[in-house]
């Protein structure tokens, strides 16, 4: 027989027995609908999650990290040899890699910056003081940032603009920050002149830093170093605010939030006005921390203790791995969001292995309906078979019949199933904005990805196991002896 003909058989036959060869398909249509949907669920989270990563600009930036000024004054202590910092609260997420060897200063910053594929380096500092504006006076966190900056970071603005120069005494503060001070509209803002407040004490030492050595801590110890009593508060520097950043931006899978590496606050100036800030105005910490180091010999009086760590912003994410190896080379440690990624893919296709296994049960129990139909089908045609075997019908012909109904059983499922989850998946998204998004005010979110691959993957995969489910009653059906089948009432 042709390939036409097996096919014209199979055809008849199955529409011989509608109601059941029917019934038969909606237990694979359900199984295919099943793993489609689950998996397409899992792979939704997983884009979902990638994207708001993108969204927040994070696979553009690395974090370097050098030795700290703490663990050059404990050199022999656990936290060191991890490279911690106790003034840290990024948590372990945030941590080097490997703890650093090398000082992160100036001369290490230029050394990192000419490392192909770096666009540039940004020393991270977060400092925190008391600032007034409008007339209202508050603890505040300050960060450094680099002029001119690429980030996403800074490309939203509800009023104003970036920073003009890295020498501009010049301030760009956050929405929240201009709502907390007393402004209206963030365009207010705009002009009006941020006071950083310090002790007097504090800016006398600032001023008699070189005139004055310190002592063991840092401090003064003459008659000079009590403060006068009833001094209050004086005005160290001053800031212009020139942009207001805008801080209700919705990206992509994600609603707000803030982007990129470098650490957040609410109030950014320039890089060296935060860097002469940071050593005008030590914290007991920090002026004992250096102070041990020095007198240890780890770092020279020559010597600057350096940053922390700084923000390496690369031209493509392809180099990061590259830039990495190159830092593990020159002594410094580093932290990239492509290492929670591996962890996050594993854990993805964990979740995306349970889903579909339980799809799989489904298509599963679909197979023993189909093997039942089978059977049936060669107990009612068991006459049938005996004639074609009699006019000369070989066994690979009569199993290719049963092969073939199995297979258009199989190959309809598994399509019509396809169908059936690209309508779950789509009501499923408008019931969820309906009913959860949108009386949150959050914009629409498809929580499912149906790729190509899903849905021909599911519906091969269908065909592959009607036409197993097909293997026992194919052979039975082809070991029918003609005599007897003629002779079967």
């Amino acid at each position: 027989m042709s390939f036409l003909d097996i096919l014209y058989l199979s055809l008849r036959n199955l529409r011989e027995a509608k109601l059941r060869a029917t019934l038969t398909s909606m237990g694979v249509i359900v199984g295919v609908a099943v793993i489609v949907t689950m998996v397409s669920f899992g792979l939704g989270l997983q884009r979902n999650l990638l994207s708001r990563f993108k969204a927040l600009d994070l696979f553009n930036e690395m974090r370097v990290f050098g030795k700290n000024v703490f663990a050059l004054a404990s050199p022999n202590s656990n936290a060191a040899r991890r490279g911690d910092n106790p003034n840290d609260r990024r948590g372990p997420s945030f941590r080097p890699d490997k703890a650093p060897t090398r000082i992160l200063d100036d001369a290490a910053i230029a050394e990192i910056a000419r490392i192909p594929g770096v666009a540039y380096v940004e020393p991270t500092l977060m400092l925190s003081a008391y600032v007034r504006v409008n007339g209202h006076s508050q603890i505040e966190f300050i960060t450094g940032a680099s002029v001119p900056n690429s980030s996403s970071r800074f490309t939203e603005f509800a009023a104003g603009k970036m920073i003009v120069s890295k020498d501009a005494d010049e301030a760009v503060v956050t929405q929240r920050f201009a709502e907390e001070f007393g402004f209206k509209d963030p365009a207010d803002a705009i002009g009006k002149t941020i006071e950083f407040l310090a002790a007097p004490k504090e800016t006398a030492n600032a001023r008699n830093a070189e005139e004055e050595p310190p002592s063991f801590f840092g401090l003064p110890l003459g008659e000079d170093a009590a403060p006068e009593a009833g001094s209050g508060a004086v005005v160290a520097k001053t800031f212009r605010i020139a942009g207001v950043l805008n801080s209700e931006i919705k990206e992509g899978a994600g609603q707000g939030g803030l982007r990129g590496l470098l650490p957040g606050a609410d109030i950014y100036i320039p890089l060296p006005a935060a860097h002469q800030w940071s050593i005008d105005h030590r914290g007991p910490m920090n002026e004992v921390a250096l102070a041990l180091a020095r007198e240890s010999g780890s770092l020279d009086k020559s010597e600057s203790e350096g940053y922390e760590s700084a923000v390496i912003r690369v031209n493509d994410p392809v180099v990061l791995t590259e830039v990495r190896k190159r830092l593990t080379e020159l002594g410094f440690g580093s932290f990239s969001i492509v290492d929670q990624l591996e962890q996050i893919r594993t854990v993805f296709l964990i979740i995306d292995s349970v889903l579909g296994l339980l799809g799989g049960i489904s298509l599963l129990v679909a197979s023993f309906g189909i093997a039942n139909t089978m059977i049936m089908s060669i107990l009612e045609r068991t006459r049938e078979i005996g004639i074609m075997k009699a006019i000369g019908a070989e066994d690979r012909e009569v199993k290719m019949i049963f092969f073939f109904e199995a297979a258009v059983i199989g190959l309809t499922g598994g399509i019509i199933g396809a169908l059936a989850a690209w309508g779950i998946d789509g009501l499923s998204n408008r019931l969820a904005y309906r009913f959860i998004l949108k009386p949150q005010g959050a914009s629409f979110v498809d929580f499912f990805s149906l790729p190509p691959y899903l849905w021909l993957g599911a519906i091969l995969f269908a065909l592959v196991v009607s036409i197993l489910a097909a293997l026992y009653p194919a052979a039975r059906a082809a070991r029918i002896d003609p005599v007897r089948a003629l002779r079967h009432d």
